[in-house]
């Protein structure tokens, strides 16, 4: 009898239906050419405006956070306006973007070098395990360990892996800013995106589309509900 391959997650008929929210999600990054635009963006649309959360003196970047829920939080990304210019390009392309958007997710993980070992070892190359740090604006120092962003793996769907350590989750310390209900992908090659999410054992969503997005639901504080890409 000949037998069938196996179905990715979320890739036909019969095949279990991925959750809703990724059970290892850290946290989605909404990338923006203009920090205090992205902010302003980011209020019209949830109604509350996000806190800043530090710098990061080695990319060139600020952020500011609000928490969706849980141990999850939206992180809106773009160049620090107090940051000297830079000849190295900013991450994930933010300087050249015409209007915020999506640009990839964080994964939550442990012991990053034998999950970057293991990643090659299936032909998904993650890169380096690299530190990273910033202050928070009382002062505290918050330190991570993070797979490379060189690495960025189908348009920004295949996440990155971040390791907290020791240091507590920002989302405990950040103004909440509704509630992630779903999120999920678009691709035009979905089948793709899914074998190599599989082979990092991660579960997502990813349906066909015209061009690569992200999509996520968030239900905001007054009860409504806004979808951003």
């Amino acid at each position: 009898m000949a037998m069938l391959p196996p179905t990715p997650p979320g890739g036909g008929p019969g095949a279990p239906a991925p959750p809703a929210v990724p059970p290892n999600l850290d946290h989605l990054l909404l990338g923006t050419a203009d920090l205090e635009e992205g902010v302003a963006w980011v209020a019209e649309r949830l109604g509350v405006e996000a806190a800043f959360g530090g710098r990061h003196a080695n990319l060139g970047t600020a952020n500011h956070l609000l928490s969706l829920g849980g141990d999850i939080y939206l992180e809106i990304l773009g160049p620090d306006p107090e940051a000297a210019p830079r000849d190295e390009p900013l991450p994930f392309g933010i300087g050249g973007l015409a209007e915020p958007r999506l640009v990839t997710w964080a994964a939550r993980g442990t012991d990053l070098a034998a999950l970057v070992a293991r990643a090659s070892g299936r032909g998904v190359p993650l890169g380096p395990v690299r530190p990273g740090s910033r202050l928070r604006p009382d002062g505290t120092e918050l330190s991570w360990e993070i797979t490379a962003f060189a690495a960025v793996l189908h348009d920004g769907l295949v996440p990155f892996f971040i390791d907290w350590g020791t240091t507590p989750h920002p989302a405990r310390a950040t103004p909440p800013g509704g509630r992630l209900i779903s999120f999920r992908a678009e691709h035009p090659d979905a089948a793709a995106v899914r074998s190599t999410l599989e082979s990092l054992d991660l579960v997502l969503e990813v349906d066909e589309g015209p061009e690569p997005a992200l999509v996520a639901r968030i239900r905001t504080l007054d009860g409504g509900e806004v979808t951003l890409r």
